[in-house]
């Protein structure tokens, strides 16, 4: 499997030179946020306004009236948690394109309660205006910023950074309200987002080996989340649906399957992976999936609960390939 380093870097570069007025800022977490070579490129357009993350989002706010396209920088939770009344008075009610663009989403960092954005999704949906998309890939990420820009109003991104694994054709890129069908089946539809796609990859493979059918379909628009594609294929599951989440149960990818299931009367059995009401604590990303059933093996149990098979599958059966998204060295950065 190719891996990208530090995608988003040099793509921001590359993406922003004919368009003058994105602007990128930042909330003292330049380089960790790879808009290092952005700034070193386009100084005149960007701006470091420090720990200060509600004046960030004010300052955005009063760029984007003047006629900006500003991309805001920060980890996930200091764009969403900590500043959200001034993002939604500010940015979300005025309907503004003001990009969020938040890192370390999740459990993606070791850092802690404090880094990991596990309720962004929840918070973010609640907003009206706002479009939330999530890069599973280097593919994503450095398609990503195409469909942000050309969405009308505010767009939140949970995107990637550092080592990132290309898990989808570079000429096949991220499509607004578009899931990708990886697989398709009748027994189980696996619906999984972000950094949880690689691993559900790792299973469906070998669950098709112990013969069962799936459908899987990986999704990179959260809100809105209309796409026809994922209730057909959920309608045709004939034992049930599941998700597959870096986020809490709660508010994600998993309580939108729900409201799509029943809203349109599909009848299915749902079953959620991903945090499960609780707060993860400061530790490796493969560790913490293994953990919180975040993984291959806790998506192959799922199945197993689905169908009322004793599937007998073990981990050393996967894919032995896992990366991260992030060297070791760039951890610290994290604190």
């Amino acid at each position: 499997m190719e891996t990208v380093q530090s995608p988003h870097r040099a793509n921001l570069v590359r993406w922003a030179q004919a368009r003058p007025e994105v602007l990128v800022l930042t909330a003292d977490l330049t380089a960790s946020c790879e808009a290092d070579g952005f700034r070193d490129a386009y100084p005149e357009r960007y701006f470091a306004l420090g720990m200060a993350e509600q004046n960030l989002l004010g300052f955005a706010a009063g760029l984007a009236r003047e006629g900006f396209t500003p991309y805001l920088h920060t980890f996930a939770v200091f764009l969403t948690r900590r500043p959200f009344d001034q993002l939604a008075m500010s940015i979300a009610y005025p309907n503004l394109p003001v990009r969020l663009i938040g890192f370390l989403p999740g459990i993606t960092t070791a850092g802690g309660v404090t880094h990991q954005a596990i309720d962004d999704i929840g918070l973010l949906r609640l907003l009206p205006n706002m479009t939330i998309l999530e890069c599973g890939d280097a593919t994503e990420v450095e398609s990503v910023l195409d469909v942000a820009q050309a969405i009308n109003g505010p767009v939140y991104v949970r995107m990637l950074r550092g080592e990132v694994p290309r898990l989808f054709a570079a000429d096949k890129p991220l499509h607004f309200n578009q899931a990708r069908v990886l697989s398709t089946g009748t027994d189980v539809v696996v619906i999984s987002s972000g950094i949880c796609t690689e691993e559900a990859l790792r299973a469906t493979q070998v669950l098709r080996e112990h013969g069962i059918s799936i459908a899987h379909l990986h999704v990179s628009t959260l809100k809105p989340f209309t796409d026809p594609q994922l209730s057909t294929a959920i309608a045709a599951a004939r034992y049930g649906v599941i998700t597959l989440e870096n986020h809490s149960i709660i508010g994600g990818l998993g309580s939108a399957v729900a409201e799509v299931i029943a809203e349109q009367g599909l009848g299915k059995q749902l079953i959620r992976l991903g945090l499960r009401d609780t707060y993860a604590h400061g530790a490796s990303r493969q560790y913490l999936q293994r953990e919180y059933k975040l993984d291959a093996l806790a998506l192959v149990e799922a199945v197993a609960i689905l169908t009322k098979t004793a599937l007998n599958i073990t981990e050393d059966q996967f894919t032995a390939t896992r990366l991260e998204t992030q060297r070791p060295i760039e951890k610290t950065e994290d604190l």
